[in-house]
């Protein structure tokens, strides 16, 4: 018999989010390894708030609503927020229950500010690279390093020279006011007006100038997990600088290796490594000049795997830009455009451990 189309506008539920969510859904072993790190940043949490006034949105529930952010690819925090009106797996993951009202998107931005004044993503980052540790998925000895660009949030009409007056621009002050073309344009004479920090940049020969930031990751060789990360503005050094600077905060009296593409294969950077007590596994770049390292590293069997190895951080770069929303920031200036970039890695990260925790158990 055919079944009658019928709406019921009201009704009374007496299933909970948590039963609707399936049992072998990703997001449940996520959620676990989130609330681990979460609970070990409460006391930080104290710090940030008052302890009179109007409470605020929870700062575990808005970390929870960022990672789904950044796990869904969702561009707005308004669509995030229209996610969580209607999304029962998402409303589950952030902490809500089925009646609780959703946040005004103005609201959450807000709330969302507060947090980008503060270290939170990188403690946050660092407590989910401690459980990795705990769950022996990390190495402590082989390591590899790299940088990739990401696109500032600002147009190539904004870099201007830094002595313009902008009540002597001609015309509105739109596109069609601003006209660069055949104008040399370097980063000592020009910036841009909306994101000073962003800086012009190109990849290789050939390739077009962007405005752009340099992001670097240090990753661990048995899992390819991410165990330190920063952003830094675009400059020809940059790499090698963040690089000296992430590894010398691994370093001990153990001797490391770190894996590196022939970017890093200079006198300079192989020398500071070695005096860290860190053996540089560069890829040699023989193009035209002698490389700075020798037979005394290649012969190494280890060499060759630390150059396999390495290969595994393009991983990290490719989901950060495809997934993690860092292909082009939505933010503006060097701390926030970092601090989301660390809690992006921070996000790859739980997404790895999830996968690796069968072959623990």
């Amino acid at each position: 018999m055919r079944g009658i189309d019928t709406t019921q506008s009201a009704m009374y539920s007496y299933v909970s989010p948590e039963q609707r969510v399936p049992k072998d859904h990703p997001l449940r072993a996520i959620r676990p390894l989130c609330d681990v790190a979460l609970k070990a940043l409460s006391r930080e949490f104290d710090r940030m708030y008052s302890e009179v006034g109007r409470p605020s949105i929870a700062p575990e529930k808005l970390l929870r609503a960022l990672l789904l952010q950044i796990l869904y690819t969702i561009r707005s925090e308004r669509m995030l927020m229209e996610q969580l009106d209607y999304n029962l797996l998402f409303r589950w993951f952030v902490g809500l229950n089925m009646d609780d009202a959703v946040w005004d998107a103005t609201v959450f931005s807000k709330n969302r500010d507060r947090m980008l004044k503060s270290e939170i993503a990188r403690l946050f980052f660092q407590a989910v690279v401690e459980e990795a540790r705990v769950m022996g998925l990390l190495s402590d000895e082989h390591f590899s390093v790299d940088g990739t660009l990401v696109e500032a949030w600002a147009s190539q009409k904004s870099f201007q020279r830094k002595d313009d007056d902008d009540s002597e621009t001609p015309g509105d002050g739109g596109n069609g006011g601003v006209d660069f073309h055949g104008e040399q344009r370097t980063n000592q004479t020009h910036e841009s007006k909306t994101d000073p920090d962003a800086r012009l940049y190109k990849k290789g020969k050939g390739k077009e100038a962007k405005l752009c930031y340099a992001g670097h990751v240090v990753m661990e060789n048995r899992n390819g997990l991410a165990v330190n990360g920063q952003i830094t503005k675009a400059t020809g050094t940059a790499e090698r600088a963040a690089a000296l600077e992430m590894l010398a905060n691994i370093a001990g009296e153990k001797r490391l290796t770190v894996g590196t593409d022939k970017a890093y294969d200079t006198h300079d950077f192989v020398e500071r490594t070695r005096v860290m007590n860190v053996t540089p596994h560069v890829t040699q770049n023989i193009n035209g000049r002698s490389s700075a390292i020798d037979g005394r590293t290649t012969r190494h069997e280890g060499y060759a795997i630390s150059l396999r190895c390495r290969a595994r951080i393009e991983e990290i770069f490719g989901w950060l830009k495809t997934v993690g929303g860092q292909r082009k920031t939505r933010y503006r200036g060097k701390e926030s455009v970092g601090w989301m970039f660390e809690l992006s890695l921070a996000a790859y990260n739980l997404v790895r451990m999830r996968k690796l925790l069968p072959h623990v158990a």
